[in-house]
Protein backbone atom coordinates (compact mmCIF):
# COMPACT_ATOMS: atom_id res chain seq x y z
CA UNK A 1 0.00 0.00 0.00
CA UNK A 2 1.36 3.86 -0.87
CA UNK A 3 1.61 5.88 1.65
CA UNK A 4 -1.36 9.25 1.12
CA UNK A 5 -1.07 12.17 3.55
CA UNK A 6 -3.96 11.51 6.13
CA UNK A 7 -5.26 13.74 9.02
CA UNK A 8 -6.02 9.94 10.94
CA UNK A 9 -2.48 9.15 10.39
CA UNK A 10 -0.11 9.51 13.79
CA UNK A 11 3.30 10.62 12.77
CA UNK A 12 6.39 9.67 14.88
CA UNK A 13 10.43 8.95 13.95
CA UNK A 14 10.44 5.48 14.80
CA UNK A 15 7.86 2.97 15.76
CA UNK A 16 8.45 -0.04 17.23
CA UNK A 17 5.95 -3.17 16.29
CA UNK A 18 6.00 -5.80 19.49
CA UNK A 19 6.45 -4.80 23.25
CA UNK A 20 8.97 -7.42 23.60
CA UNK A 21 12.35 -7.36 25.26
CA UNK A 22 14.36 -6.17 22.10
CA UNK A 23 11.78 -3.97 21.52
CA UNK A 24 11.54 -2.07 24.95
CA UNK A 25 15.20 -1.95 24.99
CA UNK A 26 15.61 -0.46 21.50
CA UNK A 27 12.93 1.87 22.27
CA UNK A 28 15.38 3.21 25.81
CA UNK A 29 18.62 3.25 23.94
CA UNK A 30 16.64 5.83 21.26
CA UNK A 31 15.72 7.45 24.30
CA UNK A 32 18.91 7.48 26.43
CA UNK A 33 21.38 8.57 22.74
CA UNK A 34 18.71 11.17 22.82
CA UNK A 35 19.13 12.72 26.23
CA UNK A 36 22.84 12.63 25.90
CA UNK A 37 22.69 14.32 22.71
CA UNK A 38 20.30 16.88 24.02
CA UNK A 39 17.75 16.33 21.33
CA UNK A 40 14.65 14.10 21.15
CA UNK A 41 13.40 11.17 19.23
CA UNK A 42 9.62 10.45 19.46
CA UNK A 43 9.18 7.04 19.82
CA UNK A 44 6.23 4.40 19.66
CA UNK A 45 5.75 1.17 20.39
CA UNK A 46 2.74 -0.99 19.14
CA UNK A 47 1.93 -4.01 21.27
CA UNK A 48 -1.11 -6.48 20.30
CA UNK A 49 -1.69 -7.73 23.82
CA UNK A 50 -3.56 -6.20 26.13
CA UNK A 51 -1.27 -4.90 28.57
CA UNK A 52 2.82 -5.41 28.22
CA UNK A 53 4.08 -8.59 28.85
CA UNK A 54 0.29 -10.03 28.14
CA UNK A 55 2.08 -12.37 25.46
CA UNK A 56 5.20 -13.23 26.67
CA UNK A 57 6.35 -16.44 27.22
CA UNK A 58 9.56 -17.56 27.94
CA UNK A 59 11.32 -20.48 30.35
CA UNK A 60 13.25 -18.11 31.56
CA UNK A 61 16.55 -18.27 32.90
CA UNK A 62 18.24 -15.15 32.72
CA UNK A 63 21.31 -13.73 31.29
CA UNK A 64 21.87 -10.21 32.47
CA UNK A 65 24.93 -9.51 29.99
CA UNK A 66 22.55 -6.81 27.38
CA UNK A 67 20.51 -5.39 30.69
CA UNK A 68 23.86 -4.41 32.03
CA UNK A 69 24.94 -2.41 29.11
CA UNK A 70 21.58 -0.89 28.87
CA UNK A 71 20.91 -0.20 32.36
CA UNK A 72 24.10 -1.25 34.18
CA UNK A 73 21.57 0.61 37.75
CA UNK A 74 18.97 -1.88 37.07
CA UNK A 75 19.49 -3.17 40.50
CA UNK A 76 18.50 0.20 42.25
CA UNK A 77 15.83 0.48 39.60
CA UNK A 78 14.72 -2.64 41.26
CA UNK A 79 14.06 -4.66 38.32
CA UNK A 80 12.74 -8.53 38.97
CA UNK A 81 15.23 -10.28 39.12
CA UNK A 82 15.56 -11.79 42.51
CA UNK A 83 16.12 -15.29 42.42
CA UNK A 84 19.75 -16.61 41.62
CA UNK A 85 20.38 -19.66 40.73
CA UNK A 86 22.10 -21.85 42.94
CA UNK A 87 22.11 -25.01 41.41
CA UNK A 88 22.11 -26.99 38.02
CA UNK A 89 21.00 -30.45 37.44
CA UNK A 90 21.06 -32.23 34.01
CA UNK A 91 19.08 -35.47 33.57
CA UNK A 92 18.73 -38.31 30.64
CA UNK A 93 15.57 -40.20 31.68
CA UNK A 94 14.48 -43.30 30.43
CA UNK A 95 10.51 -44.22 30.90
CA UNK A 96 11.71 -45.22 34.57
CA UNK A 97 15.14 -44.08 35.40
CA UNK A 98 17.18 -40.88 35.56
CA UNK A 99 21.14 -40.67 35.18
CA UNK A 100 22.56 -37.18 36.34
CA UNK A 101 24.81 -36.47 33.52
CA UNK A 102 27.37 -33.51 33.37
CA UNK A 103 26.01 -30.06 32.91
CA UNK A 104 27.52 -28.72 29.60
CA UNK A 105 29.37 -25.70 30.04
CA UNK A 106 26.64 -23.53 27.84
CA UNK A 107 23.69 -24.35 30.57
CA UNK A 108 26.07 -23.55 33.42
CA UNK A 109 23.28 -20.72 35.09
CA UNK A 110 25.31 -19.65 38.67
CA UNK A 111 25.64 -16.46 37.45
CA UNK A 112 21.72 -16.69 35.91
CA UNK A 113 18.39 -15.36 37.69
CA UNK A 114 15.56 -16.76 36.98
CA UNK A 115 12.65 -14.39 36.02
CA UNK A 116 9.30 -13.98 34.32
CA UNK A 117 10.30 -12.38 31.47
CA UNK A 118 6.67 -11.11 31.17
CA UNK A 119 7.11 -9.12 34.55
CA UNK A 120 10.99 -7.85 33.43
CA UNK A 121 8.88 -6.70 29.74
CA UNK A 122 6.46 -5.07 31.84
CA UNK A 123 9.59 -3.08 34.43
CA UNK A 124 11.07 -2.12 31.30
CA UNK A 125 7.78 -0.56 29.75
CA UNK A 126 6.94 1.50 32.82
CA UNK A 127 11.14 2.73 32.37
CA UNK A 128 10.59 3.02 28.79
CA UNK A 129 7.34 5.34 29.34
CA UNK A 130 9.54 7.77 31.82
CA UNK A 131 11.13 8.34 29.66
CA UNK A 132 8.58 9.28 26.89
CA UNK A 133 8.47 6.07 24.61
CA UNK A 134 4.62 6.29 23.93
CA UNK A 135 3.34 2.91 24.66
CA UNK A 136 -0.05 1.60 22.97
CA UNK A 137 -1.33 -1.79 24.62
CA UNK A 138 -4.58 -3.40 22.46
CA UNK A 139 -2.93 -2.45 19.22
CA UNK A 140 -2.34 -5.64 16.50
CA UNK A 141 -1.12 -4.54 13.38
CA UNK A 142 -2.40 -5.89 10.44
CA UNK A 143 0.37 -4.52 7.41
CA UNK A 144 3.13 -2.04 6.53
CA UNK A 145 2.59 0.91 4.53
CA UNK A 146 5.05 1.84 1.53
CA UNK A 147 6.01 5.18 -0.32
CA UNK A 148 6.38 5.36 -3.97
CA UNK A 149 9.87 3.87 -3.67
CA UNK A 150 8.67 0.66 -2.25
CA UNK A 151 10.31 1.59 1.08
CA UNK A 152 8.42 0.77 4.49
CA UNK A 153 7.07 4.04 5.36
CA UNK A 154 4.65 3.10 8.40
CA UNK A 155 2.43 0.52 9.61
CA UNK A 156 -1.85 0.24 9.65
CA UNK A 157 -3.66 -1.23 13.06
CA UNK A 158 -6.19 -4.29 12.87
CA UNK A 159 -9.85 -2.53 12.13
CA UNK A 160 -12.62 -3.09 14.88
CA UNK A 161 -15.78 -4.02 14.54
CA UNK A 162 -16.11 -6.29 11.56
CA UNK A 163 -18.08 -9.60 11.94
CA UNK A 164 -17.05 -12.95 11.10
CA UNK A 165 -17.74 -12.39 7.57
CA UNK A 166 -15.47 -9.52 7.46
CA UNK A 167 -18.44 -7.14 7.11
CA UNK A 168 -18.62 -3.82 8.85
CA UNK A 169 -20.79 -3.91 12.26
CA UNK A 170 -22.26 -0.31 13.72
CA UNK A 171 -18.99 -0.75 16.15
CA UNK A 172 -16.58 -0.41 12.93
CA UNK A 173 -13.51 1.53 13.54
CA UNK A 174 -11.28 1.47 10.30
CA UNK A 175 -7.25 0.65 11.07
CA UNK A 176 -5.15 3.33 12.23
CA UNK A 177 -2.01 4.49 9.95
CA UNK A 178 1.08 5.15 11.61
CA UNK A 179 3.83 7.19 9.86
CA UNK A 180 7.18 6.92 10.87
CA UNK A 181 10.45 7.56 9.45
CA UNK A 182 12.50 4.61 10.58
CA UNK A 183 9.77 0.82 11.89
CA UNK A 184 11.26 -1.80 13.89
CA UNK A 185 9.68 -5.01 13.79
CA UNK A 186 10.02 -6.70 17.18
CA UNK A 187 7.08 -8.85 17.01
CA UNK A 188 8.72 -12.26 18.44
CA UNK A 189 8.87 -15.42 16.60
CA UNK A 190 7.53 -16.36 13.36
CA UNK A 191 5.85 -12.49 13.04
CA UNK A 192 2.69 -11.96 11.07
CA UNK A 193 4.56 -8.55 9.23
CA UNK A 194 8.07 -10.25 9.69
CA UNK A 195 7.16 -12.87 7.21
CA UNK A 196 5.68 -10.39 4.75
CA UNK A 197 8.96 -8.75 4.49
CA UNK A 198 11.20 -11.39 4.71
CA UNK A 199 9.11 -12.59 1.53
CA UNK A 200 9.28 -8.96 0.13
CA UNK A 201 12.39 -8.23 0.17
CA UNK A 202 13.79 -11.94 -0.07
CA UNK A 203 15.63 -11.25 3.48
CA UNK A 204 15.82 -15.11 4.19
CA UNK A 205 18.99 -16.55 6.10
CA UNK A 206 21.47 -19.13 4.19
CA UNK A 207 19.85 -21.75 5.81
CA UNK A 208 15.94 -22.52 6.89
CA UNK A 209 14.75 -21.45 9.97
CA UNK A 210 14.27 -24.27 12.12
CA UNK A 211 11.69 -23.92 15.47
CA UNK A 212 10.59 -25.88 18.50
CA UNK A 213 7.37 -25.12 20.22
CA UNK A 214 7.90 -24.41 23.99
CA UNK A 215 4.85 -25.68 26.62
CA UNK A 216 5.02 -23.95 29.93
CA UNK A 217 2.84 -24.36 33.49
CA UNK A 218 3.56 -22.45 35.97
CA UNK A 219 2.95 -24.64 39.78
CA UNK A 220 3.15 -23.49 43.08
CA UNK A 221 4.18 -26.67 44.50
CA UNK A 222 4.60 -27.65 48.62
CA UNK A 223 7.47 -25.79 50.72
CA UNK A 224 9.14 -29.54 50.87
CA UNK A 225 9.71 -30.36 47.34
CA UNK A 226 10.52 -26.33 46.49
CA UNK A 227 13.90 -25.43 46.30
CA UNK A 228 14.32 -21.63 45.52
CA UNK A 229 17.50 -21.29 42.62
CA UNK A 230 17.62 -24.26 41.51
CA UNK A 231 17.33 -25.47 37.72
CA UNK A 232 16.65 -28.78 36.14
CA UNK A 233 16.45 -29.61 32.28
CA UNK A 234 16.21 -33.48 31.18
CA UNK A 235 16.17 -34.85 28.08
CA UNK A 236 15.49 -38.27 26.98
CA UNK A 237 11.91 -40.12 28.01
CA UNK A 238 9.24 -39.78 26.64
CA UNK A 239 10.61 -38.50 23.25
CA UNK A 240 11.90 -40.99 20.91
CA UNK A 241 15.31 -40.91 19.95
CA UNK A 242 14.97 -39.35 16.41
CA UNK A 243 13.16 -36.26 18.42
CA UNK A 244 14.87 -33.49 19.61
CA UNK A 245 13.32 -31.75 22.35
CA UNK A 246 13.73 -31.84 26.50
CA UNK A 247 11.91 -30.20 29.42
CA UNK A 248 12.96 -27.66 32.17
CA UNK A 249 12.12 -26.72 35.81
CA UNK A 250 12.74 -23.89 37.43
CA UNK A 251 12.51 -23.21 40.91
CA UNK A 252 11.17 -19.64 41.78
CA UNK A 253 10.11 -17.81 44.56
CA UNK A 254 7.05 -18.31 46.79
CA UNK A 255 6.79 -22.10 46.36
CA UNK A 256 6.63 -21.82 42.07
CA UNK A 257 7.97 -23.45 39.80
CA UNK A 258 8.17 -23.14 35.70
CA UNK A 259 7.82 -26.18 34.54
CA UNK A 260 7.97 -27.06 30.50
CA UNK A 261 8.71 -28.75 27.64
CA UNK A 262 10.83 -28.17 24.15
CA UNK A 263 9.94 -29.79 21.37
CA UNK A 264 11.78 -29.21 17.75
CA UNK A 265 9.12 -28.34 14.91
CA UNK A 266 11.46 -30.48 12.62
CA UNK A 267 9.78 -34.05 14.56
CA UNK A 268 8.87 -36.88 12.27
CA UNK A 269 5.69 -38.51 13.37
CA UNK A 270 2.56 -37.45 12.35
CA UNK A 271 0.81 -38.92 15.26
CA UNK A 272 2.81 -37.36 17.93
CA UNK A 273 1.19 -34.23 20.42
CA UNK A 274 4.11 -32.38 22.09
CA UNK A 275 1.20 -31.09 24.69
CA UNK A 276 0.69 -34.43 25.27
CA UNK A 277 4.44 -35.62 25.55
CA UNK A 278 4.53 -33.04 28.56
CA UNK A 279 1.33 -34.43 30.02
CA UNK A 280 3.35 -37.74 30.81
CA UNK A 281 6.46 -36.59 31.03
CA UNK A 282 5.22 -35.17 34.53
CA UNK A 283 4.36 -38.30 35.38
CA UNK A 284 7.67 -39.85 35.40
CA UNK A 285 8.89 -41.77 38.89
CA UNK A 286 11.66 -39.09 39.11
CA UNK A 287 9.85 -35.50 38.82
CA UNK A 288 6.34 -36.68 39.85
CA UNK A 289 6.56 -35.89 43.44
CA UNK A 290 7.27 -32.71 42.32
CA UNK A 291 3.47 -31.92 41.40
CA UNK A 292 1.97 -33.95 44.34
CA UNK A 293 0.17 -31.83 47.09
CA UNK A 294 0.72 -28.75 44.34
CA UNK A 295 -1.48 -26.75 42.02
CA UNK A 296 -1.20 -25.35 38.33
CA UNK A 297 -1.91 -21.76 38.46
CA UNK A 298 -0.39 -20.75 34.57
CA UNK A 299 -0.51 -22.38 31.10
CA UNK A 300 0.75 -20.92 27.75
CA UNK A 301 2.81 -22.09 24.75
CA UNK A 302 4.81 -20.14 22.37
CA UNK A 303 6.76 -21.45 19.37
CA UNK A 304 11.02 -20.50 19.49
CA UNK A 305 13.72 -20.02 16.75
CA UNK A 306 16.21 -22.64 16.67
CA UNK A 307 18.10 -22.36 13.36
CA UNK A 308 21.05 -20.17 15.38
CA UNK A 309 23.90 -18.49 13.21
CA UNK A 310 23.56 -19.79 9.63
CA UNK A 311 19.30 -19.71 9.84
CA UNK A 312 19.90 -15.89 10.99
CA UNK A 313 17.80 -13.59 8.18
CA UNK A 314 18.85 -10.24 6.70
CA UNK A 315 17.39 -7.75 9.24
CA UNK A 316 17.74 -4.75 7.99
CA UNK A 317 15.41 -3.58 4.54
CA UNK A 318 13.90 -0.44 3.14
CA UNK A 319 12.93 1.90 5.72
CA UNK A 320 13.05 -0.58 8.78
CA UNK A 321 14.81 -3.13 10.63
CA UNK A 322 14.23 -6.66 12.08
CA UNK A 323 15.19 -7.38 16.02
CA UNK A 324 14.76 -9.57 18.91
CA UNK A 325 13.45 -13.50 17.80
CA UNK A 326 11.56 -11.73 14.86
CA UNK A 327 14.97 -12.44 13.26
CA UNK A 328 15.68 -15.33 15.84
CA UNK A 329 18.95 -14.91 17.99
CA UNK A 330 18.26 -18.01 20.25
CA UNK A 331 21.52 -19.84 21.78
CA UNK A 332 19.89 -23.13 21.78
CA UNK A 333 22.64 -25.12 23.77
CA UNK A 334 22.70 -21.98 25.97
CA UNK A 335 18.57 -21.93 26.10
CA UNK A 336 18.97 -18.73 26.77
CA UNK A 337 17.74 -15.73 23.61
CA UNK A 338 16.31 -12.87 26.02
CA UNK A 339 19.85 -11.31 26.16
CA UNK A 340 20.86 -11.60 22.55
CA UNK A 341 17.41 -10.29 21.64
CA UNK A 342 18.03 -7.19 24.09
CA UNK A 343 21.04 -6.37 22.25
CA UNK A 344 20.00 -6.89 19.03
CA UNK A 345 17.47 -4.15 19.37
CA UNK A 346 20.15 -1.85 20.92
CA UNK A 347 22.51 -2.14 18.13
CA UNK A 348 19.18 -1.03 16.17
CA UNK A 349 18.62 2.10 17.70
CA UNK A 350 22.83 3.13 18.06
CA UNK A 351 22.46 3.16 13.70
CA UNK A 352 18.77 4.29 13.43
CA UNK A 353 19.68 7.64 15.40
CA UNK A 354 23.12 7.88 13.76
CA UNK A 355 21.05 8.12 10.55
CA UNK A 356 18.08 10.40 12.04
CA UNK A 357 20.68 13.16 13.77
CA UNK A 358 21.75 13.59 10.25
CA UNK A 359 18.40 13.41 8.72
CA UNK A 360 19.23 10.28 6.87
CA UNK A 361 18.21 6.46 6.70
CA UNK A 362 20.42 4.05 7.84
CA UNK A 363 22.41 2.09 5.29
CA UNK A 364 21.20 -0.88 3.79
CA UNK A 365 22.92 -3.99 5.80
CA UNK A 366 24.93 -2.02 8.51
CA UNK A 367 22.32 -3.60 11.20
CA UNK A 368 23.76 -6.72 9.51
CA UNK A 369 27.39 -6.46 9.72
CA UNK A 370 27.00 -4.86 13.38
CA UNK A 371 25.12 -8.31 14.59
CA UNK A 372 27.51 -10.45 13.45
CA UNK A 373 30.68 -8.33 14.50
CA UNK A 374 29.10 -7.87 17.93
CA UNK A 375 28.90 -10.59 20.51
CA UNK A 376 25.70 -12.03 19.41
CA UNK A 377 27.48 -13.05 16.30
CA UNK A 378 30.33 -14.54 18.04
CA UNK A 379 28.17 -16.27 20.73
CA UNK A 380 25.89 -17.83 18.01
CA UNK A 381 29.17 -18.86 15.99
CA UNK A 382 30.52 -20.93 18.04
CA UNK A 383 27.18 -22.70 18.22
CA UNK A 384 26.45 -23.11 15.56
CA UNK A 385 26.83 -26.79 14.70
CA UNK A 386 24.75 -28.10 17.58
CA UNK A 387 21.55 -27.47 17.23
CA UNK A 388 21.45 -29.13 13.41
CA UNK A 389 24.02 -31.83 14.64
CA UNK A 390 20.66 -33.39 16.29
CA UNK A 391 18.79 -34.31 13.04
CA UNK A 392 20.43 -37.61 13.40
CA UNK A 393 19.03 -38.61 16.66
CA UNK A 394 19.78 -38.17 20.37
CA UNK A 395 23.37 -40.10 20.47
CA UNK A 396 24.60 -38.77 17.30
CA UNK A 397 23.17 -35.21 18.81
CA UNK A 398 25.01 -35.49 22.08
CA UNK A 399 28.17 -36.77 20.45
CA UNK A 400 28.96 -34.07 18.01
CA UNK A 401 28.13 -31.58 20.45
CA UNK A 402 30.48 -32.46 22.69
CA UNK A 403 33.14 -33.05 19.75
CA UNK A 404 31.94 -28.72 18.91
CA UNK A 405 32.34 -28.02 23.03
CA UNK A 406 35.32 -29.53 24.20
CA UNK A 407 37.57 -30.52 20.82
CA UNK A 408 36.91 -27.70 18.01
CA UNK A 409 35.04 -25.18 20.35
CA UNK A 410 32.86 -23.83 17.53
CA UNK A 411 35.90 -23.78 15.33
CA UNK A 412 34.75 -26.10 13.05
CA UNK A 413 35.52 -25.70 9.24
CA UNK A 414 32.34 -26.49 8.50
CA UNK A 415 29.07 -25.22 8.95
CA UNK A 416 26.01 -28.07 9.34
CA UNK A 417 22.43 -27.17 7.75
CA UNK A 418 18.68 -27.49 8.50
CA UNK A 419 15.68 -28.58 6.82
CA UNK A 420 12.51 -26.95 6.68
CA UNK A 421 10.22 -27.93 10.34
CA UNK A 422 7.09 -28.33 7.62
CA UNK A 423 8.59 -31.08 5.47
CA UNK A 424 9.77 -33.56 7.95
CA UNK A 425 6.29 -35.33 8.75
CA UNK A 426 6.29 -38.89 6.90
CA UNK A 427 2.81 -40.32 6.04
CA UNK A 428 1.08 -41.75 9.02
CA UNK A 429 0.65 -44.71 7.60
CA UNK A 430 4.23 -45.09 7.69
CA UNK A 431 4.65 -44.14 11.48
CA UNK A 432 3.30 -46.22 14.55
CA UNK A 433 0.49 -44.55 16.30
CA UNK A 434 0.98 -43.00 20.06
CA UNK A 435 -1.39 -44.26 22.84
CA UNK A 436 -1.17 -40.96 25.39
CA UNK A 437 -2.53 -41.60 29.08
CA UNK A 438 -5.71 -40.23 29.65
CA UNK A 439 -5.31 -37.01 32.19
CA UNK A 440 -5.78 -37.66 35.60
CA UNK A 441 -6.88 -33.60 36.08
CA UNK A 442 -4.60 -33.54 39.46
CA UNK A 443 -1.00 -33.84 37.87
CA UNK A 444 -2.00 -33.97 33.71
CA UNK A 445 -4.51 -32.29 32.34
CA UNK A 446 -6.00 -32.08 28.63
CA UNK A 447 -5.43 -28.80 26.48
CA UNK A 448 -9.12 -27.30 26.80
CA UNK A 449 -8.72 -27.41 30.91
CA UNK A 450 -5.01 -25.72 30.72
CA UNK A 451 -6.50 -22.92 27.97
CA UNK A 452 -8.27 -21.74 30.87
CA UNK A 453 -5.25 -20.86 32.81
CA UNK A 454 -3.54 -18.82 30.21
CA UNK A 455 -6.66 -16.50 30.25
CA UNK A 456 -7.23 -16.39 26.66
CA UNK A 457 -9.83 -14.81 25.11
CA UNK A 458 -10.84 -13.28 21.56
CA UNK A 459 -14.01 -11.17 20.72
CA UNK A 460 -16.67 -13.26 19.16
CA UNK A 461 -17.47 -12.46 15.99
CA UNK A 462 -14.94 -11.26 14.22
CA UNK A 463 -12.78 -12.92 11.58
CA UNK A 464 -10.99 -15.97 12.22
CA UNK A 465 -7.53 -15.20 12.03
CA UNK A 466 -6.32 -18.38 11.06
CA UNK A 467 -6.69 -18.85 7.18
CA UNK A 468 -6.27 -21.43 5.26
CA UNK A 469 -5.45 -20.95 1.58
CA UNK A 470 -7.06 -23.70 0.08
CA UNK A 471 -9.56 -24.96 2.25
CA UNK A 472 -9.58 -28.47 0.55
CA UNK A 473 -6.24 -29.80 1.40
CA UNK A 474 -7.00 -29.97 5.28
CA UNK A 475 -8.94 -32.83 4.05
CA UNK A 476 -6.61 -33.50 0.65
CA UNK A 477 -3.35 -33.54 2.16
CA UNK A 478 -3.66 -33.39 5.70
CA UNK A 479 -6.67 -35.40 6.84
CA UNK A 480 -5.72 -38.37 4.22
CA UNK A 481 -1.72 -38.69 3.87
CA UNK A 482 -0.93 -37.11 7.43
CA UNK A 483 -4.19 -37.69 9.92
CA UNK A 484 -4.81 -34.24 10.42
CA UNK A 485 -1.57 -33.14 12.47
CA UNK A 486 -3.00 -30.12 13.16
CA UNK A 487 -5.32 -32.07 15.72
CA UNK A 488 -1.86 -32.54 18.04
CA UNK A 489 0.28 -30.29 17.45
CA UNK A 490 -1.93 -27.40 18.28
CA UNK A 491 -1.44 -26.88 22.29
CA UNK A 492 -4.79 -25.26 22.59
CA UNK A 493 -6.93 -27.73 20.76
CA UNK A 494 -7.68 -24.92 17.91
CA UNK A 495 -8.13 -27.51 15.30
CA UNK A 496 -10.84 -29.95 14.99
CA UNK A 497 -11.87 -32.86 12.53
CA UNK A 498 -15.65 -33.59 12.56
CA UNK A 499 -17.64 -36.27 11.12
CA UNK A 500 -21.51 -36.24 9.54
CA UNK A 501 -23.07 -39.04 11.42
CA UNK A 502 -25.02 -39.65 8.41
CA UNK A 503 -22.76 -39.12 5.77
CA UNK A 504 -19.45 -39.75 6.86
CA UNK A 505 -18.25 -36.49 5.55
CA UNK A 506 -15.14 -34.62 7.40
CA UNK A 507 -15.00 -31.40 8.18
CA UNK A 508 -11.76 -28.73 9.78
CA UNK A 509 -13.49 -27.01 12.53
CA UNK A 510 -11.19 -23.76 13.98
CA UNK A 511 -12.13 -23.10 17.21
CA UNK A 512 -10.09 -19.50 17.03
CA UNK A 513 -10.61 -18.45 20.44
CA UNK A 514 -8.62 -21.37 22.17
CA UNK A 515 -5.39 -20.01 20.10
CA UNK A 516 -2.45 -19.13 22.43
CA UNK A 517 -0.76 -17.13 19.77
CA UNK A 518 2.12 -19.62 19.31
CA UNK A 519 2.12 -19.88 15.47
CA UNK A 520 2.97 -23.99 15.33
CA UNK A 521 0.18 -23.99 13.15
CA UNK A 522 1.54 -21.80 10.87
CA UNK A 523 5.04 -23.28 11.01
CA UNK A 524 4.33 -27.17 10.64
CA UNK A 525 1.61 -27.56 8.50
CA UNK A 526 2.82 -29.93 5.54
CA UNK A 527 1.81 -27.35 2.71
CA UNK A 528 2.53 -24.14 4.65
CA UNK A 529 -1.58 -23.65 4.04
CA UNK A 530 -2.38 -22.09 7.26
CA UNK A 531 -1.69 -18.54 7.92
CA UNK A 532 -1.31 -16.81 10.99
CA UNK A 533 -2.97 -13.34 11.19
CA UNK A 534 -3.41 -10.87 13.71
CA UNK A 535 -6.83 -10.74 15.56
CA UNK A 536 -8.60 -7.72 16.93
CA UNK A 537 -6.12 -5.87 19.27
CA UNK A 538 -5.93 -6.79 23.01
CA UNK A 539 -7.09 -10.43 21.77
CA UNK A 540 -5.06 -14.26 22.70
CA UNK A 541 -4.08 -15.25 26.03
CA UNK A 542 -3.16 -12.99 29.39
CA UNK A 543 -0.60 -13.99 30.63
CA UNK A 544 0.42 -12.88 35.02
CA UNK A 545 3.54 -14.09 35.56
CA UNK A 546 5.32 -16.02 31.81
Amino acid sequence: MTDTASEDQLHFDVVIVGAGPASLSAAIRLKQLAQDADSDISVCILEKGSEVGAHVLSGNVFETRALDELLPNWKDLDAPLKVKVEKDEFLYLTKKKSYALPTPPQMHNTKNYIISLGNLCRWLGTHAESMGVEIYPGFAVAKCLFDKNGSVCGVETVPMGLDENANKTPAYEPGVQIIAKHIMLGEGCRGSLTKEIFKKYDLKGDQPQTYGIGIKEIWEVSPEQHQEGKVTHTIGWPLDQKTYGGSFFYHMENNQVAVGYVVGLDYWNPHMSPYHEFQRLKHHPKLEPLFKGGKRIAYGARALNEGGYQSMPRVSFPGGSIIGCAAGFLNVPKIKGSHTAMKSGMIAADIVFDALSVKGTPKIGALDQRIKESWIGEELYKVRNIRPGFRWGLIPGMLNAALETYITRGQSPWTLSHHKDNESLVPAADAPKIDYPKADGKISFDRLSNVFYSATNHAEGQPCHLILSNPDVALSINNKIYDSPETRYCPAGVYEILEDSKSGEKSLKINSQNCVHCKTCDIKDPTQNIDWVPPQGGGGPNYPNM
